[in-house]
């Protein structure tokens, strides 16, 4: 799902208005149809409600809203902040018929406040995706108001105050939103960690926008979905073999961490690799063919670290990094893989500190490789970044800059490719956050990339599932309770 920017937004409007045809006021009421269906399935009528309001689009879209909740039983009123005298056109067609109807209207005036219920539910229709300078004086006082109240509230579009993209120089006040109903695509903002928390629970309301205009718009911001991997899912056929998914070598483990071997090998063979086998000092050979049965092992020089590289020309993918400590031994054995390797190379956890300590190997890796860094790990990479949409960017550069694919991983893990684009998860949960989850994932991509699979389909399939089997894990185990083992199973 493509992720538009505020300007491609309004040229969305625009073009849908010309060539739906359909007026912008019964898109507006569209669009405000389909928050009242989404609001009526998840709050019965003991619900009451409180549009607070502007005098922009934003505003006009909550007055329809309050005629909707108003005509289908709910108890609601309207306070309208006149911060401009004069409405926009469709602000002003829909004030005229909320006064029509027996709705508490209330108008407020600087240096006067909105007086909250924390009973009802406040519908923030204050200022939505237009907003083009931060909430100060006055106004960010209501916002103060709003968000210190013990009520919900659900933003329309955006919560007030929040930029679609940028926010690093936003210094003024953000609407807290515990649900935010938003049109036609996810928005940057919501998927960053610092500003992403305004939007609360967000959900993506398709309110009829051109869909091929959309399509045609110029952005390397994707949000993953199940549709973006219907079409390259690979389906087994009768007469395959265990040949035919490919043969693993994962590079894991060193005295007191053979568990990360045994958890991304156990993830690979769920993830369908045809075979695997798992390079390991020789202190985790026992323990290791007891936990995997299913893998092959074999085992390095040392007793208890990785020292010297296997042949490697039989497999069909290689991963470095889960458990493998960052010794001397172990840092040239990484050098001698990328060295050696032809193909793709999936590097994690300590495969990415060692990367940190010699970073001319970096101009060396594979085309197509990936690293998975957390963000200490990718700060290390790269180095200071002000705002989480710099991080962005830089994550966007060092993928073109190397030819790899990078992902970012953390809540919407980010992942780049090659070209710069960068795709969004939507899937997973911070139960997530665990010791050995990130194990999980390398072998999930590496059994995907061994298996065929594009380096960048790889990835991005690998974050996905990886986050599918969590949220299935959180569901049976509770977000607290779930271990790495959980995803595996």
């Amino acid at each position: 799902m493509i992720i538009l920017d505020t300007t491609q937004i309004r040229e969305a409007d625009k073009y849908t208005i010309e060539n739906e045809p359909i007026s912008s006021i019964n898109l507006m009421e569209r669009a405000s149809e389909k928050c009242f269906n989404w609001l009526k399935n998840h709050f019965d009528l003991s619900c009451s409600f409180h549009v607070i309001c502007g005098t922009g689009n934003n505003g006009g879209d909550g007055l329809v809203l309050a005629q909707l909740l108003s005509k289908n039983g709910y108890n609601c009123k309207v306070s309208i902040l006149k911060f401009s005298e004069k409405g926009s056109p469709d602000f002003e067609h829909n004030l005229r018929k909320v006064q029509s109807l027996s709705v508490e209207l209330i108008e407020i005036k600087e240096g006067n406040g909105v007086e909250l219920n924390d009973a009802e539910i406040i519908i923030d229709a204050l200022f939505g995706s237009g907003l083009v300078r931060p909430i100060t004086g006055w106004l960010a006082g209501q916002v103060q108001n709003i968000n210190n109240s013990n009520s919900k509230v659900v933003s329309i579009d955006m919560p007030s105050g929040l930029y679609m993209v940028n926010n690093f120089n936003n210094k003024g006040e953000i609407i807290r939103a515990t649900i935010t109903l938003t049109f036609e695509t996810p928005k940057l903002s919501f998927l960053l960690p610092k500003f992403g928390e305004y939007a609360g629970e967000w959900h993506v309301l398709d309110i009829g926008l051109d869909k091929d205009f959309i399509l045609k718009q110029n952005s390397k911001f994707h949000y993953l979905t199940q549709l973006d991997f219907d079409p390259i899912l690979k389906a087994r056929e009768k007469f395959d073999h265990k040949g035919d998914f490919g043969h693993a070598l994962l590079f894991a483990g060193s005295k007191g961490k053979i568990g990360a071997s045994v958890l991304a090998s156990q993830a690979c063979l769920r993830a369908g690799v045809g075979l695997l086998t798992a390079y390991l000092p020789k202190c985790g050979y026992t323990s290791f063919q007891t936990a995997v049965s299913e893998a092959m092992c074999i085992t390095s020089e040392s007793e208890d670290e990785l020292a010297g590289l296997p042949n490697i020309e039989k497999y069909s993918a290689c991963a470095f990094g889960p458990g493998v400590g960052t010794s001397n031994a172990t840092a040239q054995t990484l050098k001698l893989l990328i060295q050696e390797s032809n193909l793709p190379l999936v590097i994690d956890a300590d495969g990415l500190n060692i990367l940190s300590e010699n970073r001319t190997w970096l101009n060396f890796l594979p085309e197509g490789s990936i690293l998975t860094p957390h963000p200490g790990e990718f700060k290390k990479l790269v180095g200071n970044f002000e705002s989480d949409l710099e991080r962005v960017e830089e994550l966007s550069k060092f993928a073109q800059k190397y030819k790899i694919v990078v992902l970012l991983k953390g809540a919407h893990t980010a992942i780049a490719a090659p070209d710069g684009m960068v795709f969004f998860n939507s899937t997973g949960n911070p139960g997530m956050a665990t010791a050995g989850s990130g194990d999980v994932l390398t072998g999930i991509i590496t059994a995907l990339l061994a298996q065929g699979y594009h380096p960048v389909h790889a990835a991005c399939m690998g974050v996905f599932y990886h986050g599918v089997a969590g949220d299935l894990a959180a569901e049976e185990k509770g977000e607290v309770g779930m271990v790495a083992g959980d995803i595996v199973n």
